[in-house]
């Protein structure tokens, strides 16, 4: 029988054929978790009385508020790391960055695996042909306990991605159109194939922002079909055998989408929804207050060399805040030694901790109240910055290098000459 990516995945994890819609107990290859649900994964492996991990390999990262901003974190942070010495699981420390991005760099997930983290975005790690499925901190800890879990398969919408994309539109930008077609909950609890023209041309990194705001209109996971792009990516970091899972010609999809971006404006989502976008045009000129690059969305070494081509011999808007995070160490390095965090620092931006920063609103950045926020995250609920008294904007890098130039939403096409 014809089965799409996600059928064949959860089958090739059980002991029977799955499809749409059946439930099935599968194998999990990896689990990771993060600071924010870490504690809850530990008090859950108590009460199961786990005293060895089932599942070939579980991480933990510590990501969303570090450094560490008080006491109660601190305590949080020691128990992962007493957990994770007892237990000989690798535990990612304060500064190595973003679970979501490390687990690409380092090629943690594969084509083919099953995967789950307890962190909604876990989705990112589609790009790399894995079905990657964020659950609750109980769901991962089962797994952890007994290597594997039981899952409803969810029915396959494939996105079609077609056009050519005009100069000043970016990932991101398709990222919020297809939010805004979708709405909020438009996809809820389905499995999202990402394919077209465009995206065989988008990078792996520029890939990555489609499968993790995914969840941004209700997916419960999300692919990009596997390509050379993707084997070669592997090969890179010594990956050179993989597997790559693909749907058949004639698997069954729930409905088919395409989508042309050939006349796409740079999008900006307006408070309090990600669903909320609007055209450059008829937003800019928004005074703001903050502005901030980076998250699991668009903090990546590709992200930061769009905003460093932007603000290069350009300074920041007096009383506007910059605050730049890289979404890992690597990505860090690697934008020091081209020479961006001279030009961020020159500019008037703040660089800070490689991690989630201000996204999660626990320490980092937190607006105060009335203020606009420029962003580059994925999400601009309320009070999802740390304060429900402020206005969230999100837009593409390259869209908010611009704006905070300017002390307004500004169009980055006047930019890009």
């Amino acid at each position: 029988m014809p089965a799409t990516i996600v059928e064949k995945i959860f089958s090739s994890h059980s002991s029977q054929k799955l499809k749409a819609g059946d439930v099935g107990i599968c194998k999990v290859d990896f689990c990771y978790s993060q600071d924010g649900t870490s504690r809850l994964v530990i008090d859950a492996l108590g009460e199961l009385r786990c005293k060895k991990a089932s599942v070939p390999h579980y991480e933990m990262f510590i990501d969303h508020s570090a450094p560490s901003p008080n006491l109660g974190v601190s305590r949080v942070h020691k128990e992962m790391r007493q957990f994770c010495k007892k237990r000989k699981c690798n535990l990612s420390e304060v500064g190595e960055g973003i679970s979501h991005q490390i687990v690409l760099e380092e090629a943690k997930v594969r084509p083919g695996q099953l995967v789950l983290g307890a962190d909604s975005h876990t989705s990112t790690g589609g790009v790399l042909g894995a079905l990657c499925l964020g659950v609750g901190s109980t769901d991962l800890a089962v797994a952890v306990a007994y290597g594997k879990n039981w899952f409803k398969v969810p029915e396959t919408i494939k996105i079609v991605i077609k056009g050519k994309l005009p100069r000043g539109v970016y990932s991101k930008d398709i990222a919020l159109e297809i939010v805004r077609k979708f709405t909020a909950k438009g996809a809820t609890y389905k499995a999202i194939e990402y394919t077209g023209p465009v995206v065989r041309n988008l990078s792996l990194e520029a890939r990555a922002t489609l499968t993790n705001m995914s969840i941004e209109f209700g997916a419960k996971t999300s692919f990009v079909v596997p390509d050379k792009k993707m084997i070669d990516y592997l090969a890179e970091r010594g990956v050179k055998r993989v597997k790559p899972v693909y749907p058949d010609k004639d698997a069954r999809y729930e409905k088919v989408v395409e989508i042309d971006v050939s006349k796409l404006s740079p999008l900006v989502a307006c408070p309090h929804m990600v669903d909320n976008g609007v055209e450059i045009e008829k937003i800019k000129g928004k005074k703001i207050d903050q502005a901030y690059i980076g998250t699991c969305t668009n903090g990546r070494l590709e992200d930061l060399m769009i905003a460093a081509k932007i603000l290069k011999g350009r300074k920041v808007k007096s009383g506007v805040k910059l605050l730049i995070a890289p979404a890992s160490r690597r990505v860090l390095k690697e934008a020091y030694n081209k020479g961006l965090i001279k030009i961020f620092l020159e500019a008037g931006a703040v660089l800070l901790t490689p991690g989630c920063g201000p996204c999660v609103g626990t320490h980092q950045g937190v607006p105060a109240d009335g203020e606009v926020v420029l962003s580059t995250a994925n999400r601009n609920f309320k009070g999802r910055m740390g304060n429900p008294n402020a206005f969230i904007y999100l837009a593409s890098p390259a869209t908010v290098a611009a704006s905070a130039l300017e002390g307004k939403i500004a169009d980055p096409r006047r930019y890009l000459n």
